[in-house]
């Protein structure tokens, strides 16, 4: 995917894709071509057919993949080849399952063994368009259940879907951006993932665990896991999420990206609900924001984005303020201080100041430089327009402090003890944060009057 400028994905343009003009016969159960020439076969010729794919069967996927250049009646035989039973069974390996054999087959992976068979496939459907050669290619794996969205009776413990991936990923890296819509179009026609993806978004939160969890890989697995470039990553990860409203994009980064069972696999809904979480549990959605608000996302502003976050934190419920500090920290300074901004010029300096107080407190459990929250502060109060709105948002910060530490000191005294002793720990480090926090303003303040 070269092209800088991306369209919609409701919107392809209405023109011949580059390989329309060439022509091509359509292939039945076999590709067929033009009578070759026999010298093209060089020494190949004297071999009958037979003979011929006996010696593919020696051969490396990646020296097939390069012979498969050498002319147009190679490539031709080689088609032939893997349309036969005797292609498919040495091509379309199935050892999903088996651990040792999905890591190791004869010295190579299963992913580079369907990483090769991508490139063979690529380079033998050259000449095709890209409707005709994802046919073919659909054609080819048709009987692997595995790589079907609900094929796998066992998803979670099954490779297949990751080597439909890296399989789709090479036949199609450097195809523009047109090919690419029509690539997803086919992917969705196959597998019905938009009815699946309604089904989980309209349904009650893990009502639909085995569904959310075949969605989940598969989107992962086969779009998104495998590119090298974040452009690319982000171009498929909006072709997913674009056609649907605000509420239903943050359900579905949710089920892709958010928290699950290390059991079972399946989405964690109350994660963010009940209990101040970790990292682990929000780098996959802190990623995939940080993705989408790269300059690179065309299709994303930056307002997207922050409403994007904000309904975020209200799946499947609101979240707990400490863990919606920690997602703004993992998602980094220009996201963060934007979502901040964004409360500040809309009068919401109330909410602000207690996202101040968590985010401290964030720092402190997690071990950041207070300094930090001190300069995010610094930064928003530039955003309000008067000094006297900066100074309600000051008074705000401290009174929220106030407040929240009283909470937590409450929670102690009535008791309200775990095994762990939770309350009082937390009480222990929001006291902390606050020290630290006005310890560091101290400093600031310091040096900026000698």
């Amino acid at each position: 995917m070269t092209s800088p400028k991306r369209t919609s994905y409701t919107l392809i343009p209405n023109q011949k894709y580059r390989r329309s003009c060439r022509h091509y016969n359509k292939f039945s159960n076999i590709l067929e071509t033009d009578s070759p020439s026999l010298s093209t076969l060089g020494n190949f010729k004297a071999l009958p057919l037979e003979i011929f794919q006996m010696v593919l069967e020696y051969l490396p996927v990646k020296d097939i993949s390069m012979l498969s250049m050498v002319s147009k009646a190679i490539s031709s035989r080689l088609i032939n080849y893997i349309s036969t039973s005797r292609g498919n069974k040495r091509l379309l390996l199935q050892d999903f399952h088996n651990p040792e054999l999905s890591s190791s087959r004869k010295g190579t992976s299963i992913l580079e063994h369907y990483r090769s068979l991508g490139l063979l496939l690529k380079r033998c459907t050259l000449l095709l368009p890209t409707k005709e050669r994802l046919k073919y290619v659909h054609k080819i794996l048709l009987e692997i259940s595995c790589f079907k969205l609900s094929g796998c009776s066992d998803p979670l413990h099954c490779s297949g879907l990751q080597c439909y991936g890296v399989f789709l990923q090479t036949l199609t890296a450097g195809w523009d951006e047109i090919e690419c819509h029509r690539v997803y179009n086919f992917l969705c026609e196959l597998s019905s993932l938009p009815r699946k993806v309604q089904t989980v978004v309209s349904s009650k939160p893990g009502s639909a665990q085995k569904l959310e969890l075949r969605i989940r890989i598969f989107c992962r697995s086969v779009l998104l896991n495998h590119w090298v470039h974040r452009s690319d990553s982000a171009f498929w990860l909006t072709r997913i999420l674009k056609p649907w409203p605000m509420v239903n994009q943050a359900r579905l980064l949710y089920i892709i990206f958010g928290p699950a069972s290390k059991l079972d696999g399946h989405v964690v809904w109350q994660k963010m609900i009940e209990d101040p979480t970790d990292e682990t549990s929000l780098k996959g959605l802190a990623g995939a924001i940080k993705l989408l608000y790269d300059p690179e996302a065309k299709e994303w502003t930056a307002d997207d984005v922050i409403s994007l976050v904000d309904e975020l934190a209200v799946v499947p419920q609101e979240w707990l303020l400490e863990n919606s500090a920690r997602l703004l920290i993992l998602c980094g300074n220009n996201i963060c201080f934007t979502f901040m901004a964004s409360k500040a010029v809309n009068g919401r300096a109330i909410e602000l100041a207690r996202l101040v107080v968590f985010l401290a407190l964030v720092c402190e459990k997690d071990l950041y430089c207070m300094d930090w929250a001190v300069k995010m502060m610094q930064k928003v109060c530039k955003v309000f327009n008067t000094s006297g709105e900066m100074n309600n948002f000051l008074q705000s910060v401290e009174n929220a402090f106030a407040h929240i530490i009283m909470d937590a000191l409450q929670s102690v005294i009535s008791g309200e003890h775990d095994e762990e002793d939770s309350s009082f720990l937390n009480l222990f480090h929001l006291v902390n944060a606050q020290a630290n926090f006005h310890k560091e303003i101290l400093y600031l303040t310091m040096r900026n009057n000698t």
